[in-house]
């Protein structure tokens, strides 16, 4: 991906997906508003959806602001990182995907959260990890 304003646009979306998707996914009673859930898990599901999208923001303010896209990715890798290790981990401390009704979110078979956020991190880390024509060019003065 050459074009920083093409790489904006990706980033965008990658940080869009917990930024913004994940929320409104989440304000419902599967999880926010969920009666099963004890109040206290509520209180962090809702200070994690309240930190994701303030990082999300952040993350947008250095990519379109700042300029800073390879900064913006690293640091908009975090959550959606952070959750492909929750998912990983789940097995030890008892998490699942499965809402309290038994379903799940699947596309092809597969978690659909998981594959969405592992395409996000694995674009994140591209973007992260490629210069840009200017700081190739600084490279070879």
């Amino acid at each position: 991906m050459k074009n920083q304003t093409a790489k904006k646009i990706v980033l965008t979306a990658c940080v869009a997906v917990y930024g913004v998707l994940v929320p409104v996914l989440e304000l419902n009673n599967t999880h926010v508003f969920n009666p099963l859930w004890p109040s206290h898990a509520r209180l962090h599901e809702v200070w994690q959806l309240l930190t994701n999208s303030a990082l999300a923001g952040i993350v947008l303010w250095l990519a379109w602001s700042r300029g800073k896209i390879r900064t913006a990715a690293g640091l908009g890798m975090v959550p959606p990182a952070g959750f492909l290790a929750a998912f990983a981990l789940a097995g030890f401390y008892g998490g699942s995907m499965r809402h309290t009704d038994g379903t799940e979110l699947t596309l092809l078979g597969v978690n659909a959260s998981g594959l969405i956020m592992s395409l996000a991190v694995t674009v994140l880390l591209y973007i992260a990890m490629t210069p840009s024509r200017n700081q190739l060019r600084k490279k070879l003065v």
